[in-house]
């Protein structure tokens, strides 16, 4: 088998440290050369990837992908580089690092095409998989991260207030301040926090937080405020959706630098989503579910 050609592990057992529970999910390695995706999956049918946000990994999908599964739906959650359980040789970011992961992992399932869920930094790879590979998608939902096409406003500057410390972090710190009252309606239990922060533990995930930054999100975000996107049309039906409690992209701003959607996408709509901010999977994963099982039942 050539080194580049994904390999599909389905006898992975050991993980360290150990998974947070979540039960009827399979846990798989989809391998290239230099780097080991985990990926975790439920369910069986027609594929949707979900891709989570920051900081985060796999487990963010814990309760909306079994009800996707319910559904006829096969739930497909990879660890994307430099988080959870997935592993590199190489510890550099580039712009579209995430992006190859995220095909790879379909290259390596045997997966044409796929509905796709995104949430804060795996909007990124969903974005740039629109854009860059339409022909991979069937519909989109994106949680909590307006189009690429949208219009720049000073009133989205405070989305950006997290970054400059995680530019600058370096390990042992903790990213575990990012799950406060300013991006949550219902704050995460300490068990909730421990799942998510367990990958902290290896050393790779901490150190990979400013490259990440550096080498990924900072230049996506100059790309969607440069107006890059606006010079192509988005194929795949999109459906934007934010909690309404989410103090920098409320209902009247989304609307505002989305105000062109026509002429840059073939077809979107926006969703607000009651007693929900920025982490919307984990404030209202019962909505997100319903909404993209709407969506995906739409698009056909």
């Amino acid at each position: 088998m050539d080194a580049s050609t994904p390999r599909l592990d389905p006898t992975a057992k050991a993980w360290s440290p150990p998974l947070p529970q979540a039960p009827g999910f399979e846990h798989l390695v989809v391998e290239t050369s230099g780097v080991r995706r985990h990926v975790a999956t439920i369910g069986a049918g027609e594929p949707v990837m979900l891709l989570h946000g920051f900081p985060g990994h796999w487990w963010q999908w814990h309760a909306i992908a079994p009800v996707l599964a319910e559904h006829g739906y096969r739930a497909i959650c990879p660890d994307l580089r430099g988080s959870g359980w997935t592993e590199s040789d190489d510890p550099a970011f580039h712009r579209e690092t995430q992006l190859s992961d995220v095909l790879a992992v379909l290259d390596g399932l045997g997966i044409e095409r796929a509905h796709v869920i995104a949430h804060d930094m795996g909007a990124i790879s969903a974005m740039q998989l629109s854009y860059g590979h339409p022909h991979r998608i069937r519909a989109v939902v994106q949680l909590a991260v307006p189009p690429g096409f949208m219009e720049f406003s000073p009133r989205l500057i405070p989305a950006f207030r997290h970054m400059p410390k995680l530019l600058l972090h370096r390990p042992p710190a903790s990213v575990g301040y990012l799950f406060n009252p300013a991006y949550q309606h219902r704050p995460f239990t300490d068990d909730e926090t421990a799942a998510y922060l367990a990958p902290e533990q290896r050393p790779e995930v901490l150190a990979s937080v400013h490259r990440m930054y550096r080498g990924m999100v900072v230049p996506a975000a100059m790309q969607m405020m440069r107006g890059d996107f606006k010079r192509a049309r988005l194929q795949p039906p999109t459906l934007f959706v934010f909690g309404r409690e989410d103090s920098t992209f409320t209902e009247d701003v989304v609307r505002r630098i989305s105000r062109n959607h026509e002429r840059r996408a073939v077809r979107v709509e926006f969703a607000f989503v009651d007693k929900a901010s920025h982490f919307i999977p984990e404030d209202a994963p019962a909505a997100v579910a319903e909404l993209a099982l709407d969506w995906f039942r739409q698009a056909g």
